[in-house]
C-alpha cells in the first residue's frame, strides 16, 4: 500500500439465531463442539520448528468441527447484574490457525477478522441465541479475492457447525 491511508467499507451481516434450548444447554453443546485452544500443544510445535503438516494434523485432531475457542469472556451476568441486567451472555473468539494462515499469506490485515467473534446469550422466553457476523462479509472488505474465498469457506464451516449443533442455518451462509 502506498503511504497514507485507504478506506474500505462493507455491510456487516449479523446473524442472530434463536436456539430452542436453554442458555446452559446450548453453551455446553457449543463448547463441546468447539473445544478450547491448547496453547501448550501448539507452542510445542513452534518450539521444535515443526513442519506445517504437523500444525495441520494437530488442528484436524483438536478441532473436529474446524474451530477452536481461543478466548472466552465467561458469563458476563455477574458484572452486568450489578447494573440490574440479569441476562446471561458469553463472548468467544473462535477460529482455526490453518484457515487464518490461508488469509495471512495474502495480507496480514486479515487477522482483523480472525478469529471470529461469537456470542451466546439467553432470551426472555428461556431459550438461547447465538450471534456471529457472517465471515465472508467482513473478510471481503479487504478486497483480495483469495482472502474473500477463505471467507466464503468460513461461511460454510460455520454453517456445518450450526448443522452439527442442530441449529437453523441462516439463508446465504452455506450457499
Amino acid at each position: 500500500m502506498e503511504r497514507g491511508w485507504a478506506e474500505r467499507g462493507y455491510h456487516a451481516r449479523c446473524l442472530d439465531i434463536s436456539i430452542d434450548r436453554s442458555f446452559g444447554e446450548f453453551r455446553r453443546q457449543y463448547e463441546q463442539a468447539v473445544p478450547p485452544y491448547d496453547a501448550e500443544a501448539f507452542n510445542a510445535l513452534v518450539a521444535r520448528n515443526a513442519p506445517w503438516d504437523d500444525v495441520l494434523a494437530l488442528m484436524r485432531e483438536r478441532a473436529p468441527h474446524d474451530f477452536l475457542i481461543y478466548w472466552s469472556s465467561g458469563d458476563l451476568r455477574p458484572m452486568m447484574n450489578l447494573a440490574g441486567d440479569p441476562r446471561r451472555c458469553v463472548e468467544y473468539l473462535m477460529g482455526n490457525h490453518t484457515t487464518a494462515e490461508r488469509m495471512f499469506r495474502h495480507d496480514p490485515a486479515a487477522m482483523l477478522y480472525a478469529p471470529l467473534r461469537t456470542m451466546i446469550g439467553d432470551r426472555p422466553d428461556g431459550g438461547a441465541r447465538f450471534i456471529i457476523e457472517q465471515p465472508s462479509r467482513a473478510i471481503g472488505s479487504l478486497g483480495v479475492d483469495a482472502i474473500h474465498e477463505v471467507g466464503v469457506d468460513l461461511d460454510r464451516e460455520v454453517a456445518a457447525l450450526l448443522t452439527h449443533l442442530q441449529v437453523p442455518v441462516p439463508a446465504g451462509l452455506s450457499d
